[in-house]
Formats: structure tokens, sequence, C-alpha cells
């Protein structure tokens, strides 16, 4: 009997900056999701091809993809995208939503007649652009930041409707692209002066071809909470905590990871369930994620709609008693039976920046070292990942992401902390 042949696709690993200078950072937790949702698919017994960026190809080795498709740099990555999807059955794509890249592909799905398992359309297009969420929330009548469209005057960015926008929501405002992923391009202001001293560096920062939005600041426990979803209510997977870094000074802003599942989540997700009850979520139909703010008061602000695997799939996997990759399936194919979720450990989901100080050349590290550390750190869902050319030996900046599977927040601290020596007996030194 032949298996279930199944494309998956993660954007940041599988090519599609194959013609562009890539973040490690990026590559980093793109490699993580396609490695873990690679590895739950298995265990359903799917023949599974995947493409991998050409920079990536050493690291092909901890993967457990059945045909592995190399994307060089002088390739359209949308031409191997579409017919590794005419060689499938089932497709699941973990791709961002600028410039509607998550539509596009799932739409070549979809003009194949192949079975997509990953978000379909609707849910996509509702969850792309952050004004149409934020009209969706307040139609729900559920609490979401004052969000507005910063107008534009001949191309150029109106510095005058910011400033007047900020004055209406009388304390801290974030901008951010309406179409924007994580914490990718937030900028915080918590005064007038700061927008005016920063607006023309502000301008050089933001991309004239994208729409920005001003938000209200919303002070609070930075959430998510990440669900299936079904022709009823969604199946509540976990809560998680996210580690951003939003408050800088030069709008640097990003995702570091975070924990999973969240203290007091059987409160928080009582609560969500109550307020999800009451909101039409039927246009989402598999894995997804609800970023939220909760304040001291307990109450929610609902922030965005993220319509695709997100990186706390990492660390939910390792955390509750089924596989995700079977929940998914089960619930596509109408065979879920039970969607009853048990916790059986705690998990942080973190991705380490390490500096390399030792006298190993890069080759030396990815052929010697790197397979040593997976070996003795089975918590490394991304071993060291440098896109670094140079024939320097020294100071070579790496990015990994880390999963612990502990039985509470202290042991997954100490288990850490193990972690991070056994980086420094091999000269990798954390600094982030």
């Amino acid at each position: 009997m032949s298996k279930k042949k199944i494309f998956l696709f993660e954007f940041a690993s599988g090519g599609g900056f194959n013609r562009a200078n890539i973040p490690t950072s990026l590559f980093c937790e793109g490699y993580g999701m396609l490695r873990s949702i690679i590895e739950d698919f298995k265990l359903l017994d799917f023949e599974i091809s995947i493409l991998l960026d050409y920079r990536g190809l050493s690291y092909k080795k901890f993967l457990q993809a059945d045909i592995i498709k190399k994307v060089n740099a002088n390739e359209d990555y949308l031409v191997k995208f579409e017919r590794e999807v005419k060689n499938c059955e089932f497709c699941f794509i973990i791709a961002p939503e600028f410039s509607e890249i998550l539509y596009k592909l799932t739409k070549i799905v979809k003009n194949n007649n192949k079975e997509i398992l990953s978000e379909d359309l609707d849910g996509i297009t509702l969850g792309t652009y952050k004004l149409d969420t934020y009209e969706f929330f307040k139609t729900a009548k559920v609490n979401t930041p004052l969000t507005f469209l910063i107008s534009r005057k001949k191309q150029n960015f109106n510095e005058a409707s910011i400033i007047q926008k900020f004055k209406q929501l009388t304390g801290p405002v974030i901008i951010k692209p309406e179409d924007g992923v994580g914490a990718e391009n937030i900028f915080y202001f918590e005064n007038e002066k700061q927008i005016i001293k920063s607006f023309k560096d502000l301008k050089e920062k933001l991309d004239i071809n994208r729409k920005y939005i001003l938000q209200e600041f919303i002070e609070g426990r930075d959430l998510s909470v990440s669900l299936i979803g079904t022709s009823s209510n969604p199946i509540i997977l976990s809560v998680n905590t996210q580690n951003i870094n939003i408050k800088n000074k030069y709008g640097e802003s990003e995702y570091l990871g975070g924990t999973t599942p969240a203290e007091n989540y059987e409160e928080i997700t009582k609560n969500l369930a109550k307020i999800l009850e009451n909101i039409d979520l039927s246009k989402f139909s598999s894995y997804y994620g609800i970023d939220f703010i909760r304040k001291e008061d307990k109450s929610i602000y609902f922030i965005e709609i993220n319509p695709r695997l997100t990186t706390s799939y990492i660390g939910i996997r390792n955390v509750i008693d089924k596989n995700l990759a079977e929940l998914i399936w089960d619930t596509k194919m109408k065979f879920l039976s039970s969607s009853e979720i048990h916790f059986k450990n705690f998990s942080q989901f973190s991705r380490i920046e390490l500096d390399y100080n030792g006298n190993k050349t890069p080759i030396e590290i990815k052929e010697e070292i790197i397979p040593k550390l997976v070996k003795e750190i089975p918590e490394l869902v991304t071993p060291p990942i440098s896109f670094d050319n140079s024939n320097q030996n020294r100071n070579i900046r790496y990015s990994c992401f880390i999963a612990t599977k502990e039985k509470n927040y202290e042991s997954s601290r100490i288990r850490l902390t193990k972690i991070l020596e056994t980086f420094k007996k091999l000269d990798f030194y954390s600094i982030k």
C-alpha cells in the first residue's frame, strides 16, 4: 500500500529568500518549525517532500523528509514550489502574510486541486490585514486596541496625521506594517516629542510600498492562544507567553520565543473560551493563532490573528498529549473524535544568538561540532546556523532554536542553564 504524499513548505528555509540575503534569525525559526512538523507528519506515515534553500543544505541531515529538493540562488522558487505541489496529494504551507505571500502560495495549491492542510484562503484573507482584523474584533464586540491607517501625502507618510491620531489616543502608541508578521518593524512612541524627533529616521525605515497603522499600545502580558479551527468552536491547544522586545528607541523590535503553557493558563483558557464562543471563527479551518494582551485587571485585548502555523508550535508539541499533525489531519479530514487536551510538560522555546570564539574553522564546526551539539542537546530544534562565508575562525555569529521539555518552569530554567554551559564548553557564548 503506497503512502500518502505530502509537500511541506516553509518559506524562509525553503527558498523564499533564495535571491536575497536571509537573516539567520528568520532561517533559524523557519527551519525549527519545518523540522518539527516533518517529525509529526512522519509519525502518521506520510511520504514527505520539502524544498530547502541552498544555504541550508548542510543541515538537511537533521530533517526526516523523504525527498529534499534544493533551491539555488538563480532559480524561481515558485516554479519549484508548483512542481512539488503537482507531485503530491496534500500540502501544508508555513509562510508570512506580508505581500500576500501566504495567500498566493495557497492559491497555487488550490488551483492545482490539491488538498490544503494549512489554513485556507478565507482565513488567510481575514488574518492578513490588521485593519480588517481590527474591524472583525470590533464587530464581535471584544476588546481590541484602537487602530488607524497612517495616511500619506504625495507618497510620503503624513507626520501631521500621525500626530493628530496620537493625540486622539492620549497614550503610548505603536506603528507597524498593516500586513506585518510577529514583531517585524514595530516602533514604539510614548509622547509627541518622540514622534517629531524620530520622524525623519522613521520615514527611512518604513517601506513606501507597504501600508502602516498606528495602534494604541496596551500595557500587559504579551500572550497568544494557539488553536485549530473546526466547523463549530475552535480547539484551544495552549496559551503561550511571548518574549517580544518592542520598547527600544531604535524600533528594532524582535520576537525571541516564549513559554507554554502560560502561568495561570487554566483560568486564562476558561476566560478565552467564553469570549471565543461569541466570535465567528468559522473561516479558520486549520492551525492558527491569536495574539492578545492580558492587562493587570485580567481583561483581554485581542491584537491580531495569525492564519498559519506559528513558532509556538515548536513548544506546544513538547507539552500536550496529542500529535499536533494528527489533530490537524483529523480535523481537516473530519475524522476528529476527541479534542480534549492534557498537558504533560512545560516548554521554553527560544532563539539563542551565539558567538563562536574557538579555533575551529566554519567547515569543522559544521562537520564536527554541530553534530556533537545536536547529540548532547536534544532540545536543539535548529542547530547553530551561520551564513557568514568569511574565512575568519573567530567571532562568527550563529543562531539556534531550542525547546525544552520539562515538568515545570523551574526545571526548564535549570535545564536551559545547563544547555548554555554545554555551548560554552565548545566555545559558543550566548549573547541574546
